[in-house]
């Protein structure tokens, strides 16, 4: 595995392979836990399925273009060298782990493309982290252009940021595919996150209902009854949203509007400290979801 971490190393290492690469992309800003390495382990199966030879590419990359709190950002765990032990180990054939001139060569402030309509005026993360979203699709362009790959796989914890990728990669990158990853759960159904570290034992318990809130939603009639719900589940938490949204295109959806398989997601987050965690889960739960045997 190549571990690159300046424009020299990855122009070499692109001539070795081609002009154009296209292997499978795993965007990640590092700190990397299970969930992380069940991505990377799906990136290097769809890239021998497909028999590219670049195989699984893992960028690692704290963005500073998509946090809008300051402390946020100066906290976030960097861990390069176990990261790349890790990615090692799942599969992955190289890790970029690019510097911000890399990234940004003509300042944090050059304009990006435009955010995708899924990522603004929702009442979800655009709401609650104004800016993020800007950065987001920034940094993805960014990395696309210099990763080119044939494919990309996002989690899907963070369900709004893989509806821009689609979208993004629609709008301005159509070779690129967006492959969905399947959230990764501790034994007591928390989402794992990169930002679970930081709750307190306390908030560690409390935070074990936003999952079982997405579990008592399944059993609701219509929309509205799924979201109130949740939010009972969810009593004692900083709520912030939980609710059920079109799946693809998160637009609200009528109160009354009753389970429809595929097309409906339940979405949460929930501050705990200073620390925000999201989870989200199809509404209703398919048969074999893991939430259905807490």
């Amino acid at each position: 595995m190549r571990l690159i971490q300046s424009a020299q190393e990855l122009r070499d290492y692109q001539a070795e392979i081609g002009t154009h690469p296209g292997g499978v992309l795993v965007p990640t800003m590092g700190a990397l836990h299970t969930g992380h390495e069940a991505l990377i382990h799906q990136a290097a199966h769809e890239a021998s399925a497909r028999d590219l030879a670049a195989g699984c590419v893992v960028t690692v990359f704290v963005n500073p273009t998509q946090f809008d709190e300051a402390h946020d950002f100066e906290r976030y765990p960097r861990v390069l060298e176990d990261d790349a032990a890790k990615c090692r180990a799942a599969g992955a054939r190289a890790v970029i782990a690019p510097t911000v001139d890399m990234v940004y060569p003509q300042g944090l402030d050059a304009p990006g493309p435009p955010v995708p309509d899924v990522a603004h005026d929702k009442g979800l993360e655009d709401e609650y982290r104004p800016g993020h979203f800007v950065g987001v699709t920034k940094v993805l362009d960014r990395l696309f252009d210099l990763t080119k790959p044939a494919a990309a796989v996002f989690g899907e914890k963070d369900w709004q940021q893989l509806q821009l990728a689609r979208a993004l990669a629609k709008q301005t990158h159509s070779g690129i595919e967006i492959i969905g990853g399947p959230t990764v759960r501790d034994t007591d159904g928390l989402a794992l996150s990169s930002r679970n570290r930081f709750l307190s034992k306390a908030e560690r318990t409390a935070a074990r209902s936003i999952p079982r809130a997405l579990l008592a939603a399944s059993s609701a009639a219509t929309a509205g009854e799924a979201e109130a719900a949740m939010r009972d589940t969810l009593s004692g938490l900083d709520i912030e949203y939980a609710t059920i949204r079109d799946a693809r295109t998160l637009h609200r959806i009528d109160p009354a509007s009753t389970p429809a398989d595929g097309q409906w997601r339940a979405v949460i987050t929930c501050r705990l400290g200073q620390t925000r965690l999201l989870d989200n889960a199809p509404w209703p739960l398919p048969a074999d979801s893991p939430l259905r045997g807490l």
